[in-house]
């Protein structure tokens, strides 16, 4: 177990590198007015939405969503481009500032300040719980731990978790910890599991996707060339 105050290190230790990106990239940086960031989040939104569908979770109008990071609010906009009810869907955000726009962007949802090592949520409250690339960010061993705890908490039972996060280690930041299959599988024990390799690497789409669209797609379909794992928890 972590202690408090380790625990408290970690998640310090985020916030200050969630800064560091803020203040260090450029804002259009992720941009989808660059044709790269489009193809990615269209070929992101393809697999979720066939996730959600092979989990027999479409429409997603029936159901409460958990995004368990939700930054700025993208995801939940794309799970409501899904057909999902904006008032059943939920967020919560570390960072304050990200959390205040994900409200006031998507107004009627309901977004949180906090952290998700203890989510303000009753258990069973929600049909999926959604991570993108958040425990990647995380280094401590039990804050991951207790985080998948908390999400496996508040699903309900025929519930899914989607995860959609880096398989490998990145190279130029030591602050992001690929996570494989089988650390996955610890996280979450006892579920059924649904993997895929995803998302063409996207120092390859930025060079890429400007000159052929197309050719990007067709070497998305090479597995090696993904650098994200989509996968399916199911409980």
């Amino acid at each position: 177990m972590t202690s408090s105050q380790e625990h408290s290190d970690e998640i310090e230790r985020i916030m200050r590198e969630y800064e560091r990106r803020t203040n260090e990239l450029d804002p259009g940086f992720y941009s989808l007015s660059k044709a790269a960031n489009l193809f990615t989040r269209q070929s992101q939104v393809r697999a979720i939405a066939g996730a959600l569908r092979r989990a027999g979770k479409m429409p997603l109008s029936s159901y409460d969503v958990l995004d368990v990071g939700c930054g700025r609010g993208d995801w939940l906009t794309e799970f409501e481009l899904l057909g999902a009810a904006r008032a059943r869907l939920h967020g919560i955000e570390l960072v304050p500032d990200f959390a205040r726009v994900a409200q006031a962007r998507l107004p009627g949802t309901h977004i949180v300040n906090g952290d998700a090592a203890s989510l303000p949520w009753k258990n069973h409250a929600f049909d999926v719980v959604f991570q993108s690339t958040v425990f990647t960010s995380i280094l401590d061993a039990s804050v991951k731990n207790q985080i998948a705890a908390e999400m496996r908490r508040v699903l309900r039972p025929g519930g899914i978790v989607l995860w959609y996060d880096f398989t490998y280690d990145n190279p130029k930041n030591k602050s992001v910890k690929g996570v494989g299959r089988g650390e996955i599988k610890k996280l979450f024990p006892g579920a059924t599991f649904h993997f895929e390799r995803t998302t063409l690497a996207p120092p390859i789409a930025r060079r890429l996707v400007d000159r052929s669209w197309t050719l990007a797609f067709l070497l998305e379909n090479v597995r090696a060339l993904n650098t994200h794992c989509l996968a399916t928890i199911q409980y």
